[in-house]
């Protein structure tokens, strides 16, 4: 709750939106509720009715909070400028770990998602980048662009490590035997970069990495989506 010299503050949508962000930042993103919010400013919840509509304009309003800080690239060219603005995306998610679920609990984007697309688009055409090459490219980064993976499974597929020694090296053996190749990666993984395994980091680079220079390598031989498409 705030003190006596932050209720003089004038309430407003850019206060509410960022003791919004702080309390998601750090209570979670399940945390923000308008009694909440309002606990936070010392205010009665329906004081935020005048600067934010509903809980989902909220929403709207912290998502493009966090996407306005995205900070812009001075690389040169569009691979790197794309790689770059991408990677900065990351840290900044990194910081707001809630925004992949508020992200994905909207249907459309908000305007402030929607300009840093163009934005991010725009670098791609303005780099020599056909428009059908770019919208596909888009399709594939996917929810890079905003600094995160859309993973499947998150949880380990190994044995639980709570078993006793005889027990935990006899699941161990039967999970090799039946996935050999998952666990020759994981041994693979686990010598090169610890008992942590995959390095997340260096997995999201990897792969905007390795879809940007295919992305390139598409371009440069002049490639169409309509060359994917069968005869009619």
């Amino acid at each position: 709750m705030s003190d006596d010299s932050a209720q003089r503050v004038p309430l407003n949508r850019d206060r509410v939106l960022g003791c919004a962000v702080r309390l998601a930042d750090r209570d979670g993103f399940d945390a923000v509720t308008m009694r909440a919010l309002a606990t936070e400013l010392d205010v009665v919840p329906m004081a935020l009715y005048k600067h934010v509509a509903n809980k989902s304009d909220l929403v709207d309003g912290m998502i493009d909070v966090v996407v306005d800080s995205y900070p812009a690239s001075s690389a040169q060219g569009w691979r790197r400028s794309v790689r770059s603005r991408i990677l900065a995306a990351r840290r900044v998610y990194q910081a707001h770990p809630w925004m992949r679920t508020a992200i994905e609990s909207r249907d459309t984007p908000t305007p402030g998602a929607l300009a840093y697309m163009d934005s991010l688009a725009a670098e791609f055409i303005d780099g020599g980048i056909a428009i059908d090459l770019t919208h596909h490219a888009m399709h594939v980064v996917g929810p890079r662009i905003w600094g995160f993976t859309a993973e499947v499974f998150t949880g380990s597929a190994a044995p639980p490590a709570d078993l006793g020694p005889a027990a935990q090296a006899a699941a161990e053996a039967e999970f090799a035997k039946r996935y050999p190749a998952v666990t020759a990666i994981a041994l693979d993984a686990r010598a090169r970069t610890g008992p942590a395994g995959c390095d997340d980091d260096f997995e999201f680079e990897f792969a905007v990495d390795l879809i940007l220079e295919a992305v390139e390598r598409l371009h440069d031989a002049g490639w169409e989506s309509t060359s994917l498409r069968p005869p009619t």
